[in-house]
């Protein structure tokens, strides 16, 4: 009797756990269901632009990856992720990056 009660209610725990997880997974794919395509709209939507100034100012536009330069925004996107951030060895790193997270949150404030 007594290792039953036990037994039901860490199954009744674990379900609840397992319920929890399911959730937060769920919540997470909604997320980036919207995030990741909103992401590649803006990439394209930045060729685009480029490409339209590189005609305005009768240049060829950026077209160096894949055909017609479709590639372009993910190897923009490639480059920026592998990026290696370099902090001047004379200055104090905690005001190196907390000054432009200052900065962007002062721009939505003001």
């Amino acid at each position: 009797m007594f290792f039953k009660f036990y037994h039901t209610l860490l199954i009744t725990f674990l379900l609840l756990k397992l319920k929890m997880i399911i959730l937060i997974i769920c919540t997470v794919l909604k997320i980036l269901a919207i995030v990741i395509p909103l992401l590649i709209s803006v990439a394209y939507f930045t060729i685009a632009e480029r490409k339209i100034m590189g005609i305005i100012q009768r240049r060829k536009g950026p077209n160096v990856i894949g055909y017609l330069g479709l590639l372009q925004p993910l190897a923009d996107g490639l480059k920026l992720f592998v990026k290696e951030t370099i902090f001047p060895s004379n200055s104090n790193i905690i005001i190196f990056l907390i000054a432009p997270m200052l900065t962007f949150i002062l721009s939505l404030i003001g």
